[in-house]
């Protein structure tokens, strides 16, 4: 009975685990995506002005807590880079909403502005390339987005530590069959994709023997491995979905 008993209170705490939000980010992330991210990936900036308490919740989270201050919150390497992804895409969008600052503007958006990490200041460049490439997983930059039509599409969910491994996969699958990120030409025996192959090439590189190489694990029609290799212009003009 006394067991019985002891099983009966602890079903509440149970429950309310279950119910608790992930690690990897605010229960306000997901309101925030859901509302001002469209099907296409474009955001609403202006909504996000004149209503911005849930993006606004997202960043003082992740200015509260990260892997590196709180790691027992954070015990896989999935809810450690769920939670930089979704980091990363929080900030940019609250600096192209707010700071006056656009990414075309480069050195200025990436490099001098500032935001909080779990209590360090940081640029969304030393989040990149100090925090989330050494973790060495090339699919990263398919779901990392700055807010401008050349990054590839940002979902309406939150990443999560569960569901990671699919989420990365379907962002791979997505930017590699997506003509706005690889052009094939059979014709001229050409492929040209997106500039971010040839910004991060060594992180591919680790993994595949050739860019067309890493390519074809995500594309439903296979690039002949012998297609001379361009990139395409990266389209730097806010993703706004009000022109």
């Amino acid at each position: 009975m006394r067991h019985y008993v002891l099983a009966l209170l602890t079903l509440p705490a149970i429950a309310a685990a279950a119910e608790a939000p992930q690690p990897a980010f605010s229960v306000s992330w997901g309101r925030a995506l859901e509302r001002f991210v469209d099907e296409q990936g474009r955001i609403d900036f202006a909504a996000i002005r004149n209503d911005p308490a849930d993006l606004a919740e997202q960043v003082a989270f992740v200015a509260q807590t990260s892997p590196e201050k709180d790691q027992p919150a954070f015990p896989s390497r999935q809810s450690r880079l769920a939670y930089y992804i979704n980091a990363y895409n929080a900030l940019a969008m609250n600096a192209a909403a707010h700071s006056g600052l656009l990414p075309k503007s480069k050195v200025r958006f990436f490099y001098l502005g500032q935001s909080i990490v779990g209590g360090r200041k940081m640029s969304l460049y030393a989040l990149e390339n100090k925090l989330i490439r050494p973790m060495g997983e090339p699919r990263a930059h398919f779901a990392l987005n700055c807010m401008v039509r050349g990054c590839p599409r940002l979902p309406r969910r939150p990443f999560t530590p569960a569901a990671l491994e699919d989420q990365l996969d379907a962002a791979a699958r997505e930017f590699f069959n997506s003509p706005r990120h690889t052009e094939v030409d059979v014709s001229a025996h050409r492929v040209r994709f997106s500039a971010i192959l040839k910004w991060y090439q060594k992180d591919f590189l680790a993994q595949a023997s050739s860019l067309i190489a890493y390519a074809n694990r995500y594309r439903d029609h296979k690039i002949p491995e012998d297609f001379t290799l361009d990139f395409l212009p990266y389209d730097w003009t806010l993703n706004d979905s009000r022109p």
